[in-house]
């Protein structure tokens, strides 16, 4: 095969085989990039079906953009035979580094995690891989594990059915299809009876006991021994075999391995999470000698009282260096959806909290503390704000969604929690909080700025950028908060304010915030946050500016509430951002997220690239700018930064750095060169603000010169800038004809349009404020318009002239559980083509104890 060519791809080397076939390193000329080809045996397609389920389970495979699950750019067949390419991997498959040596704990551990992970992200999009074994498992060089051939188990084996019984498996194995196989195979599958995702759970048991004791979890000298051992008998306890494995890896073995599917761990999400409370290594134990004492005793006396004192030093130190003890979690939620917030009540003794299961609006929910049963209160598409000390509940009614699970343009509402229809209090409030006295402190938006007042109407602190999670102190004399300076980015640190309105910043900038609260002894602030990506963790700042890490996981982790005796409300949230193009009819469509951050900016002229933003850990902490082609092929990365726009003629892409000083960066989508522009004029420049003209020589931005107020300027490639909107008025998206920018005017908050030529504001009548803009009609006398914080959301054309709605398109994920908002849309000028990203997350909330 050395030289040939299968399509785009040229192959260089063989550099590895099995029974599937052999593994080609493979150079993919289109996009310049090296490739692992996997050309399979003839025989596979022979069977047109076969062939058909395999392509089907290769797509599905192919849509799993996670780093521990191995990349699929493209299926095929040549000369009869079925390829797919996939990245190219530069490691060990886990068999290897099993064969070299036993594994420590700490690196069993991370594996671990990185497995379930990667199940986790393949299941959630129903996927299941049916032949997970250590072969299948690949190490890279930088520890990173990825799992292989998801959607091939149904090519060697095919679908396991009721004419496929455990003596044609059998017969298979002398043959050598399944050899090796068995051993890590669940009970069910090997009855031949239906499987679901947690056949891949026992498999994961069976690999889990192998990496802690370097055996086999089931052994037999035959592969019909293997098979009854798998069906009948328990493996032989870890720590018999390695004396060293903590206790809790034994309890994690036993509840994947169970032999029935109902009794075993249900998702990997909680495998996971149980995996993260064992520690590293196992609790050290000290033992303390005694000798006698002699007749000497008043001759040796002052060297007794020595070592007395020795041994309560050391007792001292060993008590102050004692391992932490572990945390003890309490699932309270089983269903399959969003929490919003969470808090305690009535003392600790009951947990009130606002979800939306099973893609259902949102509801406010009751139950005890110490148990899963719940209640809805019957508030729907409430968002409880917070819970006081006399059981009266703080309510955001009739919002929008924010950027995430914060709420804009609400409606302040007091119920009491014995039942009753909620009172409406104010209006524009995103945040609020009791204060012991039972006095309501409030986030208000006023006039574009974010306002903390407390009591109401009286301004503590005020911003240009947003404040979030207050919660009042214990003692009613501060308030403590998120500050984040810029709008639609959760960015920021965490701050303190007294009554007097005296502000102190507590830490320093963190990537994402999300989750806040006074610990239990008024002591410290704990909260959520990530210093890269939106891998939340746990940490706690006191009033003086100490700071330390409390609670570390894999997942992301959101702080909701602490009770009076110390335990702590957490919510594990798989969260992401996905991006779906779909075409001129509903049946087309694709997805097209990068990574778990992936919003959508620009679509080109012909529909064919989208640019995006990529803002998720691998993409780095200034962001990533990419483009990708709406036929699904791998994204390409133009730069760094936060995207803005296309050009007209779709070569360039402009977006917004993140460090100072203020400038835009012009990016080629081809080739070409990259280039500057700096904007001395303007103290600060808003994420993803930026938008060409039809010119192509200038460039819209949303920002502000110092000390004035933000608006809306247009930038020539010089680095000049001329506003063109009010102070304290932002707009964007020019007209196709160069003569208007589009934004929101007035008290309230109207769709208006701002002409360059200095002409005066231009409301669009008859069209109501909760509506935004995605894009101008090509002959520029129309907007696409759709009404924030719908599901599923439906795009108008809306005519400026008048304001007439027409429906164009309704906007639904194809995946639609935990979707909480759809932001933003873009569409091309003829509104036939849309690509949107939508905000989803799946959580879990767990009641701890235990954390200090």
């Amino acid at each position: 095969m050395t030289g040939e060519i299968l399509g785009h791809y040229r192959v260089f080397e063989l550099i590895g085989s099995g029974g599937m076939g052999e593994v080609y390193r493979a150079t993919d000329d289109r996009l310049g990039r090296n490739v692992a080809l996997k050309l399979l045996k003839p025989s596979f397609a022979h069977d047109s079906d076969r062939l058909r389920r395999f392509e089907q389970e290769a797509r599905a495979a192919a849509a799993l953009n996670h780093p521990n699950i191995v990349a699929i750019y493209d299926i095929g067949v040549h000369a009869g035979s079925p390829f797919i390419v996939s990245e190219l991997l530069e490691g060990h498959t886990l068999r290897q580094k099993l064969i070299s040596g036993l594994l420590p704990l700490r690196v069993a551990r991370d594996f671990a995690i990185q497995i379930t992970q990667g199940l986790a992200a393949a299941h959630e999009k129903k996927i299941i891989h049916r032949d997970l074994k250590p072969e299948n498992l690949f190490i890279t060089k930088d520890n990173r594990v990825k799992i292989l051939d998801f959607g091939i188990a149904k090519l060697t084996h095919g679908e396991v059915g009721e004419d496929q019984s455990i003596a044609t498996m059998t017969t298979q194995t002398k043959s050598g299809s399944v050899l090796g196989t068995v051993a890590y195979m669940s009970p069910e599958q090997l009855r031949a009876r239906a499987v679901d995702h947690r056949s891949d759970i026992f498999s994961f048991g069976a690999i889990l006991y192998e990496m802690l004791t370097g055996r086999r979890a089931f052994v037999g000298e035959t592969e019909v021994d293997t098979i009854t051992a798998v069906l009948r008998e328990e493996p032989q306890e870890m720590q018999l075999v390695r004396q060293s494995i903590p206790e809790g890896y034994e309890h994690i073995v036993r509840h994947c391995l169970e032999k029935d599917p109902e009794n075993r761990f249900q998702t990997a999400r909680d495998l996971e999470f149980a995996l993260t409370t064992i520690p590293e290594s196992p609790t050290a134990r000290v033992a303390v000698r005694t000798s006698p004492v002699t007749s000497a005793y008043k001759r040796r006396l002052p060297w007794i009282a020595l070592a007395i004192l020795l041994v309560v030093a050391a007792t001292v130190v060993g008590w102050r260096l004692r391992p932490m003890p572990n945390p003890s979690y309490t699932r309270l939620t089983f269903e399959r959806g969003t929490v919003y917030s969470a808090r305690f009540a009535s003392g600790g003794h009951n947990v009130l909290y606002s979800a939306a299961w099973n893609g259902n609006p949102i509801e406010v929910y009751t139950s005890a503390s110490d148990s899963a049963q719940s209640r809805s209160l019957g508030l729907r598409s409430d968002y409880l704000a917070a819970v006081s000390s006399s059981g009266e509940l703080a309510l955001i009614l009739r919002a929008t969604h924010g950027s995430r699970l914060d709420f804009i343009n609400g409606i302040l509402a007091r119920a009491p929690l014995a039942g009753g229809a909620p009172r409406e209090i104010e209006e524009d409030v995103r945040w609020a909080d009791w204060s012991p006295s039972g006095e309501l402190a409030v986030v208000h938006h006023v006039g574009g700025r974010s306002r903390l007042e407390f009591p109401a109407n009286h301004v503590l602190y005020e911003t240009g950028g947003w404040v979030s999670h207050i919660r009042v102190s214990p003692a009613g004399d501060r308030i403590a908060f998120f500050d984040h300076p810029a709008l639609w980015d959760d960015r920021g640190s965490v701050c303190v304010v007294d009554l007097s309105g005296n502000r102190t910043v507590l830490s320093g900038a963190w990537e994402s915030e999300d989750g806040l609260s006074w610990s239990s002894r008024g002591d410290e602030i704990w909260f959520t946050a990530a210093k890269s990506g939106f891998n939340r963790q746990l940490w706690g700042v006191s009033l003086n500016g100490r700071q330390r890490q409390i609670l570390a996981v894999p997942g992301d982790l959101t702080l909701q509430d602490i009770a009076a005796d110390g335990r702590v409300l957490l919510s594990v949230d798989n969260e992401r951002v996905a991006m779906e193009w779909t075409g001129k009819t509903d049946s087309q469509f694709q997805d097209l997220s990068w990574y778990d951050w992936s919003v959508a900016k620009d679509i080109s002229s012909d529909g064919k690239w989208v640019l995006f933003e990529e803002s998720s850990e691998p993409s780095g902490p200034n962001y990533a700018v990419g483009i990708r082609s709406t036929d699904g092929s791998p994204p390409i990365r133009l730069g760094e930064g936060s995207a803005g726009g296309l050009s007209p003629d779709g070569k360039w892409a402009v977006a917004v750095p993140l460090n100072h000083p203020p400038r835009l960066t012009i990016l080629p989508v081809g080739p070409g060169q990259s280039r500057e522009v700096l904007l001395p004029a303007l103290e600060h420049i808003d994420n993803g603000s930026a938008h060409f003209m039809p010119d192509g020589k200038h460039v819209i931005v949303n920002g502000h010169e110092p000390n004035h107020p933000g608006r809306t300027y247009l930038a020539d490639l010089s680095g000049k800038v001329t506003p063109i909107t009010p102070p304290g008025v932002y707009a964007s998206l020019p007209s196709f004809d160069g003569k208007y920018v589009v934004g929101k005017a007035g008290s309230d908050r109207r769709i208006t349009l701002f002409g360059l030529d200095g002409s005066a504001p231009r409301p669009v009548p008859n069209l109501d404020p909760g509506y935004d803009v995605a894009q101008w009609s090509r002959d520029s006398s129309a907007l696409f318009v759709h009404r924030s914080g719908e599901l599923p959301l439906t795009v108008y054309r809306a005519e400026i002239a008048t304001g007439k709605l027409t429906p164009v398109r309704q906007l639904v994920p194809a995946y639609r559980v935990g979707v909480v908002s759809i932001s933003p849309v873009v569409t091309n000028g003829d509104g036939s083509e849309f690509v949107y990203s939508y905000y989803q997350t799946l959580s879990v909330l767990y009641s701890v104890s235990g954390l200090n």
